[in-house]
């Protein structure tokens, strides 16, 4: 069985300003990446992205960006070491793929889909892609709210 999933969410601001809240590593920076992101999100490209609830920077693979409809990227798998709730993380030896769609809906809103595939079909990579949608989730959520109202959700959420 492939392990993967979607999740999705509707912005009340134009597609070109939602894409480029995830492209420029300065506003990605405001509300997503707390640690910082360096490099711009391009066809090619590797960027570092760093969080301030997991120490270090990691690099993410740019596959392709279509500006203003998609970006894919790779990096590099985490596996929890049981299917548990809260199970240790380290760092598996594949990488996962993830692509996000940036849709108008016709009223001035974005459509932002986000899948993420390519986990081993193990209780640790089960638990680890449940741990990347509750991420990625939150992700849109912390979008929406600093894109609409300027408000950083992650901000002294995880430390």
């Amino acid at each position: 069985m492939q392990v993967n999933f979607r999740v999705s969410g509707r912005i009340a601001k134009p597609v070109a300003e939602v894409f480029e809240a995830v492209a420029d590593p300065k506003k990605l920076s405001r509300f997503f990446t707390t640690g910082g992101a360096k490099g711009r999100m391009e066809t090619g490209a590797t960027v570092m992205w760093e969080f301030a609830d997991v120490p270090g920077a990691f690099p993410v693979e740019v596959i392709e960006v279509v500006p203003n409809e998609k970006i894919v990227m790779e990096w590099a798998a985490q596996e929890a070491e049981s299917g548990d709730i809260g199970a240790t993380m380290h760092d598996a030896d594949y990488r996962t793929t993830v692509t996000m769609l940036f849709k108008p809906t016709g009223d001035g809103r974005t459509l932002v889909e986000i899948a993420e595939e390519g986990w081993r079909d193990t209780p640790g990579g089960w638990r680890s892609s449940y741990n990347n949608c509750e991420g990625w989730t939150g992700m849109l959520t912390a979008m929406k709210a600093w894109l609409e109202h300027g408000i950083n959700l992650r901000e002294g959420f995880y430390k």
